[in-house]
């Protein structure tokens, strides 16, 4: 991806947001014995409302694993996850259907849109599926969305007619069309050239600024999380550093630090290798 197309800082003013969802101590344990794994060894993190954070690490480091254990996806061994004042960690699986369902959007690598629906049939699914009726006022939002993401010409089209880079913007309409508190993105232009690539992260940067979401997205690529306002560092299932405002070369210094990042085992610190 063209880093150059990565956006100046964003300004901040005023008091900080409240966090939108938070870590408390969540571990998350594979196997057992001599051979258990610690894909998250309990993190502490906040991710404050409003804004566009990426989470970045080695392969293998646990950021995949945060994101899910914090949209409900998979469930913790211990420890809290939160999304507003709701522990979801501690949500049956009827309640966790209704939270993914009510409060948070999903975009991921894989487009998941289905080819004998128009692209605005994909875009109201999510409300088809829990039975919303499509108002004045959700025509009103869809139309914003669309125009936001430039797709307001493409809607009566299937995902066949669309290119890549539209398909994606169509599946962030998707995440954003019922309103939610957060969006996670999980590797969103993994599938896209660096061109369409740079498109759907103005997008998505463009729908915190614009329309006010909550975005976390899960990404390897420096470039790509120069678009956040912050960069969360991950490595050996810990918090390993934090970077405001990042940019490309920031971002890529950060990940370098990581290979000295270091874990004191009989008392659980660690030490931060960014800032």
């Amino acid at each position: 991806m063209d880093s150059s197309a990565a956006p100046h800082p964003r300004p901040t003013s005023g008091a900080p947001a409240q966090p939108a969802v938070r870590a408390r101590s969540l571990t998350k344990l594979y196997g057992k014995g001599a051979g258990t794994v610690h894909a998250l060894d309990g993190v502490d993190v906040d991710f404050a409302a409003g804004q566009f954070t990426a989470i970045m690490g080695p392969s293998g480091s646990g950021k995949s694993t945060l994101m899910h254990l914090l949209a409900g996806l998979d469930s913790a061994s211990s420890g809290q996850a939160f999304i507003g004042d709701t522990e979801v960690t501690s949500l049956d699986d009827n309640h966790l259907t209704s939270l993914r369902r009510d409060r948070v959007g999903f975009v991921f690598q894989s487009f998941n849109l289905l080819p004998m629906f128009t692209a605005e049939q994909n875009i109201l699914l999510p409300l088809t599926l829990a039975g919303t009726p499509v108002t004045a006022e959700v025509k009103e939002w869809l139309s914003t969305l669309a125009v936001t993401l430039g797709i307001q010409d493409r809607l009566s089209h299937r995902p066949s007619e669309l290119s890549g880079g539209q398909q994606q913007r169509v599946a962030i309409a998707r995440a954003l069309i019922a309103r939610p508190e957060v969006v996670f993105a999980d590797e969103p232009t993994g599938n896209l050239d660096s061109r369409s690539g740079a498109e759907v992260l103005s997008f998505l940067r463009r729908s915190v600024r614009e329309l006010g979401r909550t975005i976390i997205m899960v990404t390897h690529d420096p470039a790509a999380a120069a678009y956040a306002d912050r960069v969360v560092l991950i490595a050996d299932g810990a918090i390993a550093g934090d970077i405001a405002n990042p940019t490309p070369e920031s971002v890529l210094a950060g990940l370098d630090a990581l290979r000295t990042f270091e874990t004191t085992a009989d008392t659980g610190s660690t030490r931060q290798v960014a800032s």
